[in-house]
């Protein structure tokens, strides 16, 4: 078990209780040793909207992000409060909650991308912006929702900050305390570099992801194919059900570095579709060959991470 021994906080206020903001309220109550009365409030749009996460018990009360007495209320003395939304909602949260916040208040977000999050923060919160520490939990599941919430799910994972030079270095190991104490690794970059990283790795797999599946709906045998479809469709389309809202922003946000990983992409798929087109089995096979190599040494390497992370397993 990971030792998470002196972090404690008193009320955290989440924004949008869905999987990522959930699961951080249940890793922080249900996992390790955090300390403090761990009151969790969640904000929505309405109170219906996270009634389930009530319900559940994930947080301990609900509040409408239009009311502003209980907006102000939820945030009075709060330690932290996190932005679990679409990341183009990330200013209007802001502009929302800024007038209630106090100073002592730590705010951070949960954000695919970074470079857009931060400049709406300075557009938010202007001369108070070394109150939000960006950040980026690299966790996640297909399922959305409250009742995808898991306490484990940041357990041997990567957070991400991209501390801002307006930030106190005691702000930024406090949001880093509160990631670690799920069980995270906490890592930092600038919001220029994680944005390349993740356009990489991530943006670019679902925009893939969501363009099979529609290459297959346009097509006028559609059902036939979707009939026939079995492990290694399931496997590269399961993040197509993921949040088309929350992917949506993504490929916006953050549409420059995503387009140069898109155009690489081409690049790669115009070399494998010359050598299907000139029956190269040969240079098919030395790109098959070095993928499966990466691929295995990559699995190998989380493998380790996470048996270092908890031995016990």
């Amino acid at each position: 078990m990971i030792d998470v021994a002196g972090f404690s906080f008193n009320k955290l206020v989440i924004l949008g209780v869905g999987l990522i903001g959930g699961s951080l309220a249940r890793g922080l109550r249900e996992r390790g040793d955090v300390a403090g009365a761990r009151a969790v409030i969640g904000v929505g749009r309405t109170p219906a909207s996270i009634a389930r996460a009530l319900e559940l018990g994930v947080v301990d009360a609900a509040v409408a992000l239009s009311d502003d007495a209980a907006l102000q209320a939820a945030l009075a003395g709060a330690d932290y409060v996190l932005l679990a939304a679409p990341v183009a909602q990330t200013q209007p949260l802001l502009e929302r909650i800024a007038p209630f916040l106090e100073a002592s208040t730590i705010v951070t977000d949960a954000g695919s991308t970074k470079s857009d999050v931060v400049a709406a923060a300075r557009a938010a919160l202007g001369e108070r912006v070394g109150q939000f520490v960006p950040g980026h939990p690299i966790a996640g599941r297909e399922s959305s929702g409250a009742d995808a919430a898991l306490p484990d799910l940041y357990e041997g994972r990567n957070v991400v900050l991209c501390a801002l030079p307006d930030n106190p270095p005691d702000v930024v190991e406090r949001v880093a305390a509160m990631w670690r104490a799920t069980g995270a690794t906490v890592h930092e970059m600038t919001p220029e570099q994680h944005d390349r990283v993740l356009a990489s790795v991530s943006h670019l797999p679902h925009l893939l992801s969501f363009a099979l599946v529609e290459q297959i709906l346009n097509s006028p045998d559609a059902a036939l194919k979707f009939s026939f479809a079995a492990g290694g469709f399931r496997d590269f389309t399961r993040i197509a059900a993921s949040s088309p809202e929350m992917w949506r922003d993504i490929c916006v946000a953050n549409r420059a570095a995503l387009l140069d990983e898109l155009d690489a992409y081409t690049a790669v798929l115009a070399r494998l579709r010359a050598a299907v087109e000139a029956a190269d089995g040969a240079a098919l096979e030395a790109v098959f060959a070095r993928s499966r190599v990466a691929r295995t040494e990559w699995q190998e390497q989380r493998a380790n991470v996470s048996a270092a992370a908890d031995p016990e397993k």
